[in-house]
């Protein structure tokens, strides 16, 4: 496959279809991209369309400069795609470590972004587009996070969020047992999560990591944001491997996607328009 494909929901995507080009057409609003893109609340559905709907809102609102926050040693988009699709892209990390397994191409910054200093750091006004995906849960003020997005961001900016959830009973056992212990658990039963596997696991603290809209979006029409935009996901595979267990969780599964029971969902998309 091309570096410039995409693998999505069995087709392939040409990026190079997504390019950003200026437009007078009316732009549609973030529920219309979601909906073009047959939004389903499965937990499925967010992995398959998070990078398409980057791209989605990128061309509709000619979003060229990018920061991705937490990319760590494996941007969203390969040097390749991001010179095809004509982005600038930042790549921001706490760990200088990560950063450095990234491959060239990239402009990288180090930093925290939930610190005092990242609107300083990153540059205020510099970005049209943030996102970030399984980041905010590692982070312990996420309201200076979502401040200092708010900050970076030039006017009309647009920042993408996707994270875990609570309370999805996964995620309150990784919040309530011991660090060593959750990761000793993780690693033995998804081995790719190890330190020196591609996606090694970093502590989670879900600080405001919610898909209920009473809790997100005061928070953030209180920062600034002029729209916000929650789109809630139920499911995960972490019982998959647990005979019993995982059909009762999936059973509750169905039924709290069907009642709409945010309590419980798994993950979220918050999308946010300066």
């Amino acid at each position: 496959m091309s570096d410039l494909a995409l693998p999505l929901s069995g087709t392939h995507v040409d990026l190079r279809d997504f390019a950003v080009k200026p437009t007078r057409i009316a732009r549609r609003d973030i529920q219309s991209i979601a909906a073009a893109r047959n939004y389903s609340s499965d937990w499925t559905w967010a992995f398959d369309n998070y990078m398409p709907i980057i791209l989605d809102v990128a061309r509709e609102y000619s979003l060229r400069r990018h920061l991705e926050i937490g990319g760590g040693r494996k941007p969203l988009f390969t040097p390749e795609q991001m010179e095809a699709l004509g982005f600038d892209i930042t790549v921001n990390d706490i760990s200088a470590r990560e950063l450095d397994f990234a491959p060239q191409g990239y402009s990288k910054v180090v930093c925290d972004i939930a610190s005092q200093e990242a609107p300083t750091i990153l540059g205020e006004g510099r970005y049209d587009l943030a996102y970030c995906q399984m980041v905010m849960e590692h982070v312990a003020d996420v309201r200076q996070m979502w401040r200092n997005i708010h900050a970076v961001l030039a006017p009309g900016g647009v920042a993408i969020s996707f994270f875990p959830t609570l309370y999805a009973p996964p995620f309150v056992i990784n919040n309530l047992i011991p660090e060593n212990l959750s990761r000793r658990l993780l690693e033995f039963f998804f081995p790719h999560r190890k330190e020196d596997g591609l996606y090694p696991k970093f502590p989670a603290l879900y600080d405001c990591c919610f898909s209920n809209e009473d809790k997100i979006v005061p928070v953030l029409k209180g920062i600034g944001f002029s729209q916000v935009t929650v789109l809630p996901f139920w499911g995960y595979n972490y019982f998959s491997k647990i005979p019993v267990l995982k059909q009762i969780d999936a059973a509750f599964t169905r039924i709290a996607r069907a009642r709409d029971w945010r309590i419980v969902s798994s993950f979220a998309f918050v999308i946010a328009t300066k």
